[in-house]
């Protein structure tokens, strides 16, 4: 990768950081790209050069985030794999990967769950794709187990994998917000022993 490229997607970078951090403390509206570049520490122009619009900064920013989540939560289910786990222990390991994502960028995750609730965005389209890459993932793990055998084959794939994605979101954010004192091994295992009692039919 060439220098110029390197430069860019730090610049990126910074952006995609101030842009989520302003956007969740006070909101898409009353966000202004001059408060992104000062926050980012770049002019305004390069706001601009890098992204044609604020909408279109946002858009890309909810797509990077969300593929960093969807490959924590593969590379999760892959790494379980790998040491022979089942299918239902790769579920497990990804909702630690998704906590461990959420803990590592709250803001973000913050914005995202906001987002979800709004219908009236230019961006609504483009929410429901990245909605969607991170639920595939979940999807493609449950199908596996259902294939095995280790899950009914009555479940729900879709509603499940949905299920599971929001557990994790609602319940990192519940964490976050009102029970910091907590740790993430402790909220894991919260998680975990619902998992393992509700979805798998195992105590």
């Amino acid at each position: 990768m060439d220098s110029s490229s390197t430069r860019r997607q730090t610049t990126r970078r910074k952006l995609f950081e101030a842009a989520v951090t302003l956007i969740a403390e006070q909101g898409f509206s009353s966000t202004t790209v001059d408060e992104i570049a000062e926050r980012a520490g770049v002019a305004k122009g390069t706001v601009y050069y890098n992204f044609a619009s604020k909408n279109e900064l946002f858009e890309e920013l909810l797509r990077h985030g969300i593929e960093l989540l969807a490959t924590s939560l593969q590379e999760a289910a892959d790494a379980s794999a790998d040491r022979g786990g089942s299918r239902v222990d790769a579920l497990d390991a990804m909702i630690r990967a998704g906590l461990d994502f959420i803990a590592r960028y709250p803001a973000l995750t913050q914005l995202y769950v906001a987002e979800l609730w709004r219908t009236n965005r230019a961006w609504q389209s483009t929410l429901m794709v990245v909605r969607e890459r991170a639920i595939t993932v979940v999807e493609g793990v449950l199908r596996e187990a259902v294939a095995d055998g280790e899950l009914s084959e009555d479940i729900d794939i879709p509603l499940t994998a949905s299920a599971l994605f929001g557990m994790v979101l609602v319940a990192a954010l519940d964490w976050q917000s009102y029970q910091p004192h907590r740790s993430i091994d402790d909220v894991h295992a919260s998680l975990s022993r619902l998992l393992q009692g509700r979805v798998s039919g195992h105590p």
